[in-house]
């Protein structure tokens, strides 16, 4: 697989990165004969990258992708995250230490290469984000403590929130990376969106942060599944998936991703899910970026592994998706 610088970071990322999220749900609820050979079949396939975070499974994920790469002996590179609770405001900062003390024993390690902020950045704040505030006054010194204990190489940012406070926190310098949703539903972290789609408006985030030097880890490339075109969820996945970024329902996501059918009906791609994974890795203005997928089985990965090495869609197919999703 492919490998590019990540950013600045000087960290080589493959095109494609293995999500153990609890929407796929592989690493939470999968057995631990069928973890490891997922994790395994990664690395043989050239995955660098592995993401994990608490919420996961309250922990499981972590603590279930720590056991692997023991068990495989294997050092990839690991990202995981820090999501705020109500009772952290006004010690966000010594929050976030403890949260990256409870994951590195969760994994088995001393310290992460990618450690990132899980919350919408907001200006004002409140609910379940991060204010400006808080940002700029407790957890970039706290995370820059930790860099400096060599517990986290790099800082991130889930960018979710307020795209002008998005933009503002990416050309800070505080952060080498950041989670952007990116999706055939939602391009807009580099394209406009097509006629009549709903979602949040990213506003060309991903070129933003390329043009920073920020390296960009593509999230929801199959909008939860619903890229699938169907409504079933696998026996291991997260049973209902709420859209980031997206329409208002999984239903609705997965009806829009139907409007590209005719794509598969002509040879295009095998699936939609494969159209989708291709549409992902394909942006040569993704730059140095990684596309994350999460999977719930075995064959979901194979299936994932051989779509990327199918490489890049077409200029003409990526002007017929942008027609089929304008209709």
């Amino acid at each position: 697989m492919d490998l590019q610088e990540f950013g600045r970071t000087g960290m080589r990322f493959s095109r494609l990165s293995y999500g153990a999220g609890a929407v796929g749900g592989l690493m939470v609820r999968g057995s631990e004969a069928e973890r490891e050979a997922s994790i395994g079949r990664a690395l043989d396939a050239g995955v660098t990258y592995f993401d994990t975070a608490p919420a996961y499974g309250s922990g499981l994920s972590e603590t279930h992708l720590g056991q692997a790469l023991r068990a495989l002996k294997a050092t990839p590179f690991i990202g995981t995250k820090y999501r705020i609770a109500p009772e952290h405001r006004g010690r966000l900062g010594a929050a976030l230490a403890e949260g990256l003390e409870a994951s590195l024993t969760r994994l088995g390690r001393d310290s992460v290469d990618l450690f990132q902020l899980h919350d919408p950045l907001t200006e004002a704040g409140g609910g379940n984000s991060i204010s400006r505030a808080e940002l700029e006054g407790e957890l970039i010194p706290a995370m820059a403590k930790l860099r400096e204990q060599g517990k986290v190489r790099f800082a991130g940012i889930t960018a979710l929130g307020e795209t002008a406070e998005l933009k503002r926190v990416v050309s800070s310098g505080a952060f080498q990376s950041a989670q952007v949703p990116f999706n055939l539903l939602n391009p807009t972290g580099l394209w406009p969106f097509p006629k009549g789609l709903p979602g949040h408006d990213f506003a060309g985030l991903i070129s933003h942060a390329v043009q920073n030097g920020v390296g960009v880890i593509a999230i929801r490339i199959l909008a939860g599944g619903a890229l699938s075109g169907g409504v079933e969820r696998h026996p291991v996945a997260m049973p209902k998936v709420a859209p980031i970024g997206s329409a208002a329902s999984y239903e609705a996501d997965a009806a829009a991703a139907r409007r590209l059918l005719p794509l598969v009906q002509e040879g295009v791609a095998g699936s939609l899910a494969e159209l989708a994974l291709r549409f992902a890795v394909s942006p040569g203005e993704l730059g140095s970026g990684t596309a994350l997928i999460g999977t719930a089985s075995q064959d979901e990965l194979e299936q994932a592994i051989a779509a990327a090495g199918k490489g890049p869609l077409s200029q003409e197919v990526m002007d017929r998706i942008h027609a089929l999703l304008s209709a």
